[in-house]
C-alpha cells in the first residue's frame, strides 16, 4: 500500500505551524499512540476488544488526516479478531510513515 502524506503532514502543520521540533514531537506521539492500539488489536480475541482498538485506531487516524489508518481500521472492523492479516498490514502502514520522515 502506498501511503499518501499530504494531509498527515497538512493536520501536522496546522497544529504546530513552522514548529520543527513540536512538528516531531506531534508525528512521534502519533506513532506511539498508534503503534500501542495496534498492539493491543493484535492481542484482542473477543469481538469487544477488537472493535475498541479499532474504534482507538480509526479515531486517531481521523484527527491526523492519515486516511489510509482510516480505511485499515474499517478493514478490520469488518473482520475477525485477531486477523494476522490486517495487524500486518498496519503494522506495516505505521512503519511507512516512520520512515518518512
Amino acid at each position: 500500500m502506498s501511503m499518501e502524506y499530504g494531509a498527515f503532514n497538512t493536520a501536522l502543520t496546522a497544529a504546530a505551524g513552522d514548529d520543527p521540533a513540536l512538528i516531531a514531537e506531534l508525528r512521534a506521539a502519533f506513532i506511539e499512540s498508534a503503534t500501542r492500539q495496534v498492539d493491543l488489536l493484535s492481542r484482542s480475541r473477543c469481538d469487544a476488544n477488537w472493535q475498541y482498538s479499532c474504534y482507538r485506531i480509526k479515531g486517531l487516524a481521523a484527527s491526523f488526516g492519515v486516511s489510509e489508518l482510516i480505511e485499515l481500521a474499517d478493514e478490520a472492523m469488518a473482520g475477525a479478531p485477531g486477523d494476522p492479516v490486517i495487524v500486518r498490514k498496519l503494522s506495516t502502514a505505521l512503519k511507512e510513515i516512520q520512515l518518512r520522515d
